[in-house]
């Protein structure tokens, strides 16, 4: 079938959804870098595919985008090397770690900040075969460029990442990780479309409306 005629859904079912921030240089900013990955949590009930609408909610006031690699664990995966790690990831897709950047400063935890419905698009596809560690990540907001940067500038690449959460969360396969966001992000607003492309896996592209757009459902 023609793509045209299709919707593509988001390309994988996971049980759990893991992020790790603060992962490019140019992201901290004034911040130093931290000793550990820093991780969290995104609920698989976040995940959209593309075209789907990121929704703000409407006590919302500070939505941010983030565009990211997001990598697909291929099998069981429980205190693994870095040396081995690479044979735990499927592949790797496009991702939008949407952040309410009031909540995530005040809230105990960053459950709504960072697990809201709809605040982890990903897609289109899951692609193998690439060299996930010098990938181009670009995030354009209503086509104007806002991010680019290559995946080489992690502060932890992929298999240190992966290596590192399996110490602590037993990953399965279909599971995701959002590996950090570079540059800087501002809020996103109803009407504004999120586009972030990742080099030989294509644009992830979605549309902001506000949630009474949706029928405050």
């Amino acid at each position: 079938m023609p793509l045209s005629a299709v919707r593509l859904l988001a390309p994988c079912e996971p049980s759990k959804v893991i992020a790790v921030g603060l992962n490019y240089r140019s992201h901290l900013g004034e911040r130093p870098a931290p000793a550990e990955p820093g991780l969290f949590a995104k609920l698989p009930s976040a995940l959209i595919g593309p075209e789907d609408e990121i929704v703000i909610p409407v006590d919302a006031s500070n939505v941010h985008y983030e565009g990211e690699l997001v990598v697909v664990i291929g099998k069981k995966a429980k205190n693994v090397s870095v040396v081995d790690a690479a044979d735990y990831v499927f592949g790797v897709t496009a991702g939008n770690d949407v952040s309410e950047r009031g909540w995530q400063r005040g809230d105990l935890q960053w459950l709504r900040a960072k697990a809201s419905d709809t605040f982890a698009p990903i897609g289109p596809a899951i692609v193998t075969g690439l060299d996930y560690n010098d990938l181009l990540v670009q995030t354009r907001l209503n086509g104007e460029l806002r991010q680019s940067e290559r995946t080489q500038d992690m502060l932890r690449d992929v298999e240190a990442i992966v290596s590192y959460i399996s110490r602590y969360v037993t990953l399965l396969p279909g599971d995701v990780i959002f590996t950090g966001t570079p540059g800087t992000t501002q809020a996103m607003q109803p009407g504004d479309v999120v586009e972030v492309e990742v080099e030989g896996v294509g644009v992830l592209r979605n549309t902001v409306v506000a949630a009474t757009a949706k029928g405050g459902d």
